[in-house]
This record gives C-alpha cells, structure tokens and sequence, in this order.
C-alpha cells in the first residue's frame, strides 16, 4: 500500500487530518438524516448555511487570539452587548431619524463596541503583559454586567425591519446574506493571514510567546490588533445574530464561549498556538451546528448539548496533540 501511495505522490498520514472533518461533518448529516429526513430539506440547509456563518464569526475571533497563544473569553460578552447597545440606539432614534440612519448608527456603534473591547483585552494583553485568559476572564465579567444592566436585563424589541431584513433576510444569489458576509470575511481573514506581515508575526508570537515581551513595540502592536480583530469579528456576530432574533438579547452570547473555543480547535487552530488556519473555524462551525441541529430535529434534551460542545473540546485537544506529535 505505502508504495502505491508513493506511487500516485500520496502522504496518506499527511492527508487523512484534512479529511477528518470533511467526513465528521457528513457523517454527522448522514446519521440524524437517517433518524429525521426533515435533516436534508432545502428549509434546513438553509437553516444550516445561516446558523453555520453566524457561529463562524465568533469561531475566526477565537482563531486569531488561538494563533497567538491565547483566548477570548469576552466573545459572549461582546456579543451581548453589542446586541443590546446597538438596538437601544436604533429603536431611541428610529422616530426621529429614519430606518436607514438609525440602522447605520446602530451598526457603527456596534462595531466600534467590539474594537474598543478588543483594544481593552489588547492592550492589557500586549502591553500590560497579563494573561489572556485572566484579562478576558474579567472583561467578560465586566461586559456582561454591563450589557445587563443598561438593558434592564430585558430584550430590546421594535427593532427596524429593514435592519432584520438586511442582515438576516436577504438573498444575494440565492445565497442567505450571513453566508455572504461570511464568505467576505473569510477571504479577507484568509488573506491577512497568509499574505501579510501582520499575519506571519502572530504565527510567530504563536511559535514563541517571548516574542511578545522581548520583539519590541512593533510586535506588541501586531498582538494588540489581534485582540481588536476579534473584538470586531464578534460585533459583527452580534449584529447579526440581532438580526436574526429581531431583538437585543442581554444573554445573547452566554453560550458562545466554550463551543468557539472548541469550534476552533476541533478545526485545526492549536491550543499551543503557531497554527491554524480559515479552515478551522468553517469546518468546526459546520460540525457544531450540524451536531447542534439535529441533536434538535431529534428532540434530544437541550441540557445535554453542553455536554456533546465539552466533549468536542476534549477530542479538540487530543487531536492537537496528536497533530503535535505527528509533526
């Protein structure tokens, strides 16, 4: 067999780890359609297409820090409260400025809430030379908190219906609008990552923390963009998954942390950082939404999806490791 594969220029060891996933995620749709065909409707995959590119975002804001060497706890958080913040602006200014302009104040405020998250984890990460994981921990606290607070710990209803359409409802060649943003960012994460110097210098940092502390000011400013990038990345994950509910939700991202985390790692970034790449988050997106809808076409108990997003993260990290040892 080894010669035969020599043969044809086939490194079966190196091309079975990038094969794992792609059969994973269709042996997942293959199982629950077997159980449930609803599994393969055209009303589902779209269903999928959506849920996939709206978990995607806050899969590529973990990859990015992953990459690094670190996390960002705060991705929940930021998603809450940009959720909140960014619909209490649009419903308070709709009456007197219109659909559009208040959609647009509203997105921009979003944004702008998770760049400004993103710099606050940065900076105490890059400069102030703290642990992510205590650093994020805390502005998770502390968002969260927030995003609570200034809404009462109500939902935010009498959202525009413009900004539900535009961001949650339209089609662009036949494609639902998340996938098409989705698609965008991908290319441009993809792109900054492997043709960059901005892109190299985080796998560097990844390879070897010190970099870090002893690269100067130039590589410190590298690591506290990639704070701010998943800040971003998980403002817009809160907008549209606004967009989707159709209301600003305090709790909105509670849930996201860990199964990003784990969407990531189960997708190839590495846990000791230096690797990692867009597949991670696209193939461990599609496997936990996949996994996640037709645990719920099948009725299964929704207290028990915890359960299977903790058990994904283990074999995350024992993949790594096997990856690790492979190499």
């Amino acid at each position: 067999m080894s010669e035969k594969t020599q043969a044809y220029g086939i490194d079966l060891r190196a091309v079975a780890p990038h094969l794992l996933l792609p059969l994973a995620i269709l042996g997942v749709v293959a199982v629950f359609a077997m159980l449930q065909p609803a599994m393969l409707s055209a009303d589902n995959a779209v269903n999928i297409m959506k849920q996939s590119s709206l978990f995607f975002f806050v899969a590529c804001a973990q990859l990015v820090v992953i990459i690094t060497r670190g996390f960002d706890l705060s991705v929940g958080a930021t998603v809450s409260l940009v959720s909140v913040a960014s619909s209490m602006a649009m419903t308070a200014l709709l009456p007197s400025i219109g659909a559009g302009a208040s959609i647009f104040v509203g997105v921009v405020l979003g944004l702008l809430i998770g760049a400004a998250i993103g710099a606050v984890n940065g900076a105490l990460v890059a400069y102030g030379r703290i642990n992510p994981f205590v650093v994020t921990l805390a502005t998770m606290s502390v968002f969260t908190g927030v995003a609570t607070t200034i809404s009462g710990g109500f939902p935010i209803f009498n959202l525009p219906d413009a900004f539900t359409f535009a961001f949650n409802q339209m089609t662009i060649l036949l494609l639902p609008i998340p996938l098409v943003i989705a698609g965008l960012v991908a290319f441009a994460l993809h792109f900054s990552l492997t043709r960059t110097v901005h892109g190299r210098v985080l796998y560097v940092l990844g390879d070897s923390n010190e970099v870090a502390h002893v690269g100067g000011r130039r590589v410190k400013e590298h690591l506290f963009l990639a704070y701010v990038t998943s800040g971003v990345l998980a403002s817009v994950a809160g907008l549209l998954m606004t967009a989707q509910t159709g209301s600003g939700e305090p709790n909105l991202g509670t849930s996201l942390v860990l199964s990003s985390i784990a969407a990531a790692v189960i997708g190839g970034a590495s846990l000791r950082g230096g690797t990692g790449g867009i597949s991670a988050p696209v193939y461990g997106s599609l496997l936990i939404v996949c996994l996640s809808i037709g645990m719920n076409l099948q009725q299964i108990n929704g207290s028990l999806q915890p359960v299977v997003i903790g058990a994904i993260l283990v074999f995350g990290a024992a993949l790594d490791a096997y990856r690790t040892k492979s190499r």
